[in-house]
């Protein structure tokens, strides 16, 4: 899962991204409303945490900007002020949550998951090709009803191609979304996880899920 922080405050900001790192989410950080503008038109996120006072907007104005474009990802609201009217303000502003400062932070792991399960809830909590079925709930997966033991970084990798399939998805897109980097043109991290990937689920099957798209990505039809 892949979640955009926002906090000018670098040193909260720390704390969160190692904290989110240690539980395998992939983190964006920025520090303003001009670089999370910049970021929300070039990637895709699971979930926004969003601070309320940004040195040039505010959380606010951002959440209902990206609104009133027709984001639906979910927003978690972050701030000091923890007065009625500035929650009410957020959350008509299209915030999902709203936490206050401090906080602790496995309050705020448990506010992104329960995001994750709205979201799960409006779509697929079961996720299926062939004889493939992934319980994204139980985070477990199965071919042919033989349970397969997947790292978090081949669970991510499978749910990513899966929530995608039937469309080629490039390399770029995929370590932007599984990892926490950006691409970089001399990485073969996809490709080794994907072989890795294969090996688990597709060897020793006639029917292969995962097809390489030269020059483009890879795709599940």
């Amino acid at each position: 899962m892949k979640i955009l922080l926002v906090e000018d405050q670098s040193k909260v900001a720390s704390f969160i991204i190692r904290g989110l790192k240690e539980e395998a989410y992939s983190v964006d950080y920025c520090s303003n409303g001009k670089e999370a503008n910049s970021n929300m038109s070039l990637y895709e996120y699971d979930v926004i945490l969003l601070d309320l006072m940004l040195p040039d907007s505010s959380g606010v104005e951002l959440c209902r900007k990206w609104r009133k474009q027709g984001l639906l990802t979910p927003v978690i609201m972050l701030t000091a002020r923890s007065d009625v009217d500035s929650r009410i303000n957020g959350l008509d502003a299209g915030a999902n949550d709203y936490l206050c400062k401090p906080f602790d932070f496995g309050e705020l792991l448990a506010r992104i998951r329960v995001q994750l399960r709205q979201d799960l809830a409006q779509n697929a909590t079961v996720l299926t090709v062939y004889d493939l079925k992934m319980d994204l709930y139980k985070r477990e997966v199965y071919r042919a009803e033989k349970k397969i033991d997947l790292t978090v970084k081949e669970f991510n990798l499978l749910e990513y191609l899966l929530r995608n399939k039937g469309r080629v998805v490039s390399r770029t897109a995929i370590i932007e979304h599984v990892w926490d980097m950006h691409f970089d043109s001399d990485t073969n991290i996809v490709d080794v996880f994907i072989r890795y990937l294969r090996k688990k689920i597709d060897e020793g099957f006639d029917e292969k899920i995962i097809e390489t798209c030269r020059g483009r990505g890879y795709t599940i039809a």
